[in-house]
C-alpha cells in the first residue's frame, strides 16, 4: 500500500483506482461475522441467529445533500452514514456493516477522500459498524456517496410506519428546527448570526453538519415494543406526520405549543420574518425520530425513558381517525405545512 503521506496533495486521478482503493482496503477491520471482506466481487456475511436483516440505502450529492464550500470533508463522511443509521434506527435494528459507493470527480484530492473517511469510519466504529466493501468510480460531474447499510432485529420488534392507530400518542425525540437554521448559518458564512439561546449558531451548525443517529432510542422503543409506528425525521417533521398517517390509514393532529423547537430556532426564523413553528415543521436533516404509542402501554414508554440516557422524548400530538393531518395552535387548527420534497 502507498504511504498516505505521500499522495497527501495528489489528486484521486493522479493515483489511480487501485491505488484508492488500496488506500480505503487498509483503514478496515473486519469482525469475525465478515466471511468474505473487500478484495473480491462481493462481501459475505454470516446473518445474525433468529434475526431479520434490514437494509436501506441512501445517496448523498454534493450540491443538493451538502456543499464543498462549508462543509468540511470529514463531516461529509459522517452525514453519508448517519443518514443510513437513522433509517435502522427508526426500523429498531442494530446497524452491522455497510457498503460505499464513492462517484468521484478525477480532481478531487485524496486529503479529501481520507477526510470522509474519517467522519466516516469514526461514526462506523461508535456503532460498531463494519466497511465490508463498495466501489469506486469517476463522475464526470459532482461527488456522490452511496452508502448501503445493514442491520438486524428480532421478528417481533420490526417498527414500521403503518402501525398507528386512533388513540395512539405521538412523540418525538430530541428536538426540531435546529439543523436546517445551522445549514442556514453556513450558507450565510458561519457562525455570525446573532441569535443563540443556549444553542447559538455554532452548535446549530453540527447539528446539520455532524447529525447524531438515534440508535438507542430506536432499538430501545422495538425491544420494548413501545411503539406502534416510527419513522425518522430526515425530510421535516412534517413529512414524517404525513408519512405515518398514509401509511396506517389515519388522522394526526399536534399541538403547536407542545413541539420542542431547538433553542435558537425560533429567534432566527422571526428575525427573518418567518413562522418559527411552521418553518421549524417543515425543515429536515434533524434525524429525529418520530413514532406512535399507546396510550395504555406507557409503562414501556416510560422504560425506554429510562435507558435512554438524556435524550428528550416529547409528546407531541395524538392519533386520530379519518385522513385529516392538523396543526393545533392558540388561534385555532390549521392545516399541517408540507415538509421537504425532492422535485419540488
Amino acid at each position: 500500500m502507498i504511504a498516505p503521506t505521500a499522495l497527501q496533495n495528489r489528486t484521486v486521478s493522479e493515483i489511480g483506482e487501485h491505488a484508492l482503493i488500496a488506500r480505503i482496503s487498509g483503514r478496515l477491520a473486519m469482525p469475525p461475522w465478515v466471511v468474505v471482506g473487500p478484495g473480491d466481487d462481493a462481501a459475505v456475511i454470516e446473518p445474525e441467529r433468529g434475526a431479520l436483516d434490514v437494509l436501506t440505502v441512501d445517496a448523498h450529492v454534493d450540491g443538493v445533500h451538502f456543499d464543498r464550500r462549508f462543509v468540511p470533508p470529514d463531516a461529509i463522511g459522517h452525514r453519508a452514514l448517519a443518514v443510513n443509521l437513522s433509517d435502522l434506527a427508526a426500523m429498531g435494528a442494530q446497524p452491522r456493516a455497510a457498503l460505499l459507493s464513492l462517484v468521484l470527480p478525477g480532481d478531487l484530492e485524496t486529503a479529501a477522500v481520507d477526510g470522509m473517511l474519517d467522519g466516516l469510519m469514526a461514526l462506523a466504529t461508535r456503532h460498531r459498524v463494519a466497511l465490508v466493501g463498495g466501489n469506486i468510480t469517476q463522475s464526470p460531474g459532482p461527488l456522490m456517496l452511496d452508502v448501503t447499510a445493514i442491520g438486524s432485529v428480532r421478528p417481533r420488534r420490526v417498527l414500521m410506519r403503518s402501525g398507528a392507530r386512533p388513540g395512539d400518542e405521538v412523540y418525538v425525540t430530541g428536538t426540531i428546527g435546529g439543523a436546517v437554521v445551522g445549514l442556514r448559518s453556513l450558507q450565510a458564512g458561519g457562525s455570525k448570526g446573532s441569535f443563540g439561546g443556549s444553542e447559538g449558531p455554532a452548535l446549530l451548525e453540527e447539528r446539520y453538519l455532524r447529525p447524531e443517529p438515534r440508535i438507542r432510542a430506536g432499538l430501545l422503543l422495538g425491544r420494548n415494543r413501545a411503539a406502534t409506528a416510527c419513522i425518522d425525521l430526515s425530510d421535516g417533521l412534517a413529512d414524517g406526520v404525513r408519512q405515518i398517517a398514509a401509511a396506517s390509514g389515519v388522522g394526526i393532529v399536534i399541538d403547536e405549543s407542545a413541539i420542542p423547537v431547538a433553542d435558537g430556532v425560533r429567534e432566527y426564523h422571526s428575525g427573518h420574518g418567518h413562522d418559527p413553528v411552521c418553518a421549524a415543521l417543515a425543515g429536515g436533516d434533524d434525524y429525529e425520530l418520530l413514532f406512535t404509542a399507546r396510550p395504555s402501554l406507557r409503562g414501556r414508554l416510560r422504560a425506554v425513558r429510562q435507558h435512554v440516557g438524556d435524550l428528550p422524548i416529547t409528546k407531541i400530538g395524538v392519533v386520530t381517525n379519518g385522513s385529516q393531518l392538523v396543526l393545533r395552535t392558540a388561534s385555532g387548527d390549521r392545516d399541517l405545512p408540507a415538509g421537504f420534497e425532492h422535485f419540488r
